[in-house]
């Protein structure tokens, strides 16, 4: 089988906003905002970069933030805090925000927190939580319907669940096991969220980091960030081969998302988080959000339907 055709950077990388985030994560591109939200999981901060002007906005919480999407019908956000889903409304309240708590699914696993998450293309949630330690394997996946109803669709024992992302038709989900260097595939029913034939898709070379958050773009191509290896890879669909390598001036990089108005910008995000005093005073970007254009074009972000 041919691969798909390898993509193509069309800029240096930049270091849009050196943030210095003990733990960067949870990019989506808003369509609406033509921005690009994101958040320091472990610094409780959520922050919203518009490209068109350079404006940087920044709520803090009391709470870890880890996940964003947008909302379709309504004005905000769903995401993820430590604990559960909530409604969060950036510019109400005079832009200081507004938070509405919502549903805690595993209030008996007291030493987890939520991590990555979005929206498939039915406007459904879906949020993983990990040990905040990252060694306990008592991580799941969760999807949370429109209708409020939250169901566990993954207990595979993850120490840290990450992703997720989705093929072009929907009928595959890609979810990380990232502390064991483990990407899997599952066939996921897109009318009712069931998944079924879990298998192992991907893993990394031999110090070559451990999988974090990821996209596809609109060939179908799998963008991953490396935690532990400063990079970013592009994989074709169907057999994970790597196309392209997007190297980085810090060892943490955490997640990734296309956006600009043509989806043809690739934001990443990294963290400070588990580097020594050397090595922070080797990469003092880490913890930036960085851009660089490229030749793909990425897809909509899925916006919550509840």
């Amino acid at each position: 089988m041919a691969h798909t055709p390898a993509p193509e950077l069309l800029s240096d990388i930049l270091a849009v906003w050196p943030a210095g985030a003990v733990l960067g994560e949870g990019t989506c591109w808003s369509e609406r905002k033509q921005a690009l939200y994101w958040v320091d999981i472990l610094g409780q901060l959520l922050y919203r970069y518009t490209p068109a002007t350079g404006q940087r906005e920044t709520w803090r919480f009391d709470d870890t933030i880890s996940a964003v999407a947008e909302r379709a019908d309504e004005p905000g956000l769903i995401v993820t805090l430590r604990r559960g889903f909530a409604f969060f409304d950036p510019d109400a309240v005079e832009g200081h925000g507004r938070l509405q708590r919502l549903h805690e699914p595993e209030p008996e696993r007291t030493g987890n927190r939520f991590n990555d998450g979005k929206c498939d293309a039915q406007g459904r949630f879906w949020g993983g939580t990990m040990d905040y330690g990252g060694e306990a394997p008592t991580g799941a996946l969760y999807r949370y319907e429109p209708n409020g109803r939250c169901t566990r669709v993954l207990d595979a024992g993850f120490p840290v669940t990450n992703g997720p992302t989705w093929s072009l038709d929907g009928r595959t989900i890609f979810v990380n096991d990232t502390a064991r260097n483990r990407i899997h595939a599952f066939d996921v029913d897109p009318a009712s969220g069931e998944l079924s034939n879990a298998r192992l898709w991907l893993r990394f070379a031999p110090g070559d980091g451990y999988p974090d958050g990821m996209t596809t773009d609109a060939a179908g191509r799998l963008w991953i960030a490396h935690w532990g290896a400063a990079c970013v890879t592009c994989h074709d669909p169907h057999d994970g081969a790597e196309l392209l390598r997007v190297p980085l001036p810090t060892d943490h990089i955490t997640n990734v998302a296309f956006g600009g108005p043509e989806l043809s910008t690739l934001f990443i995000t990294s963290a400070r988080f588990k580097l020594g005093e050397a090595q922070l005073k080797a990469q003092p970007l880490a913890g930036a959000l960085f851009s660089v254009e490229t030749d793909a074009r990425g897809l909509p972000a899925h916006r919550y339907a509840g």
